[in-house]
């Protein structure tokens, strides 16, 4: 049961913190205030609760309103030196442009993600486990750009193979203690591998046994445990299990869940659990289930070992992709009048997508590519096939339908490879980009391979016919995006392949910076 002192609790706590009464309404009302960073911040509210944060972690915000320390570690790829990337002030944002600085003409990975909990819990690259060799892969810094408050930031974007871990925990839940968790992810970046988790798991890296892991899942796995509709659903890994509910399998009270910035919560105490969700953008949570244990043996009592994962499953299964903003773990079973007051920080923090400015080559920028080529092709654009993931040049105007559209609009980024190249970002398909795949262009997520990174990079030059500009790729530099019978590839001036063809090459690389169509 919710006692009502519990809220009182949280109120007075915010307000003897020293915000501002439209402030702390503005909290417990989630209605955005996103001009400047909160005086009270989501670990603050749990201690208010009574069930304070052991581990704290964000690439975008601070997590307590007093914590002025590193959020992350980056390490470039140009001299494998590494920096600290912190805040732009105490209690606010992170300083993106110190990374941005670090790591121009080159490309970064995360290397450490830091717990601002005071406990020590700082996430680093995950070792081999039971499910597959190690160490995992390292994200790439600059794959998940949003802004925070108006700031720009950078999430964890996690491609198959990528996983961070901390098996050697301070005050993280073991047994069948009780704690609480909420994630941040990219609700539309999932797949069906195993397993896209962030919360508490094994010590050894090892599948130990059922209810040996309590963590947050994210994606469409139907293998162990599904909700209603096709997904993606939050759940629970409980070890040898993803569930939605007391069911082994199916419980439809857990729905598909799909906001672009999603608020993800799971809970758990002696045969009581719950998983809870939200639009991180706007609005309260609802409870998609709160009840006993799971009704597998196993699983009651519970036997969390204090391990902390995100990315990848208890044993290193590491088959999933998703994106991590911010996230905590708390020591007790925090009530749903503390978790409702956090989900209102969160949307008061302003999450958005990141794009700033339009019409021009600055990362931030929704742009769409006009073809040059006379007479046949003036009125195209670069979009991505609804049907499969192939990029091709269509005819783009006014009443198109606003598919169409949005297919062919991209949000510039920062190189993946060189920041001081681009990146262009489908703007309709969040977390697929521009891509060649034996030299033919794809819109696509990163699949974990070594080279995609250099696959989506591509640098701006003046256009190859003087028109516009042309962009070649980082790593064929003699081949430039091309389109040749209305497909898109990366083609050089001459070779054995028939997009190579030096017929009107000039004005098929070369691409008017238009408005975007959506």
């Amino acid at each position: 049961m919710i006692k009502s002192p519990w809220i009182r609790s949280v109120r007075r706590a915010l307000l003897s913190a020293g915000a501002t009464v439209a402030l702390a309404a503005g909290l417990l009302s989630a209605t955005p205030t996103i001009s400047q960073a909160a005086t009270q911040q989501p670990c603050d509210i749990y201690a208010a609760g009574g069930t304070p944060c052991v581990a704290a972690h964000s690439t975008t915000r601070a997590l307590y309103g007093t914590y002025n320390g590193p959020l992350y570690q980056v390490r470039r790829a140009s001299d494998n030196a590494t920096k600290d990337i912190g805040l732009l002030s105490t209690g606010g944002y992170a300083d993106a442009a110190a990374q941005d600085s670090f790591c121009a003409g080159t490309s970064c990975v995360i290397t450490d993600i830091y717990d601002q909990s005071g406990k020590g819990n700082n996430l680093t690259q995950a070792p081999a486990g039971g499910a597959a060799s190690g160490p995992d892969n390292l994200a790439n810094a600059f794959e998940a750009p949003v802004t925070v408050g108006g700031h720009k930031a950078y999430g964890v974007y996690v491609a198959p193979g990528t996983g961070y871990r901390n098996d050697h925990t301070n005050g993280i839940a073991t047994g069948d203690q009780p704690e609480g968790m909420y994630a941040i992810f990219d609700g539309t970046h999932f797949n069906g591998g195993c397993c896209f988790d962030y919360g508490n798991a094994e010590t050894n890296d090892h599948d130990t046994g059922n209810g040996h892991m309590e963590a947050i899942y994210f994606g469409n796995n139907k293998v162990w445990g599904s909700g209603s509709g096709n997904g993606p659903w939050i759940m629970a890994d409980l070890e040898n299990g993803l569930f939605s509910g007391v069911n082994q399998h199916l419980n439809t009270g857990d729905p598909t869940v799909t906001n672009r910035f999603l608020t993800a919560m799971v809970k758990g105490g002696p045969n009581q659990w719950a998983i809870r969700g939200g639009d991180a953008q706007s609005g309260s949570l609802s409870t998609f289930y709160n009840g006993v244990r799971p009704n597998v043996s196993g699983y009651n009592p519970m036997h969390k070992e204090g391990s902390i994962i995100l990315g990848i499953g208890g044993d290193n299964s590491k088959g999933a992709q998703g994106t991590f903003y911010e996230g905590v773990m708390t020591q007790g079973y925090p009530s749903d009048a503390t978790e409702n007051a956090v989900q209102a920080n969160i949307t008061a923090a302003g999450y958005n997508s990141g794009s700033t400015s339009t019409g021009s080559l600055t990362p931030g920028s929704r742009i769409s590519l006009q073809a040059t080529t006379a007479p046949c092709c003036t009125n195209d654009y670069l979009r991505h096939n609804d049907a499969d993931n192939k990029v091709v040049i269509s005819n783009i105007t006014s009443s198109s339908s606003a598919t169409d559209k949005a297919d062919a609009t991209w949000i510039v980024r920062s190189g993946l490879a060189n920041s001081s190249c681009l990146t262009f970002e489908s703007a309709n398909n969040p977390g697929q980009f521009l891509r060649h795949y034996n030299y033919e262009l794809y819109a696509s997520a990163d699949t974990g391979a070594g080279s995609f990174a250099q696959d989506a990079t591509f640098c701006p030059t003046t256009g190859n016919s003087g028109v516009g500009h042309s962009f070649q790729s980082v790593n064929f530099p003699t081949k430039y995006i091309r389109h040749y019978n209305f497909t898109g590839y990366i083609a050089s001036n001459g070779g054995s392949n028939a997009w190579d063809s030096t017929t009107s090459w000039a004005q098929d690389t070369s691409w008017l910076t238009a408005s975007p169509w959506n």
